[in-house]
């Protein structure tokens, strides 16, 4: 039986500016569609943890970054492209 892949990810937002809650609902949707039981994801407000911000070297929000599995990417935007994002964590082509 295959190893369940566990996908780690983090999406950075700025606040509750509309482009952070889109991204935010569009990137659950898309883990609750295409990784459901497979995937942590954590929020980052960088108003409320810029130190976190600065240790990534954040230059654009909203932003996701897939930690695992490796290799790591980086994707920015509102996260509406579903295939775009798709790409970005490996599970498209």
């Amino acid at each position: 039986m295959p190893k369940k892949t566990e996908y780690v990810l983090r999406l950075y937002v700025t606040g509750a500016s509309p482009n952070s809650i889109k991204a935010i609902n569009n990137i659950k949707s898309i883990c609750e569609i295409y990784l459901a039981g497979k995937y942590a994801l954590e929020i980052v407000d960088i108003y409320q943890e810029a130190e976190v911000a600065k240790k990534e070297q954040i230059i654009a929000l909203p932003l996701l970054i897939k930690k695992f599995p490796l290799p790591e990417k980086r994707l920015i935007g509102d996260m509406s492209e579903t295939e775009k994002v798709l790409k970005g964590l490996g599970l498209q082509s």
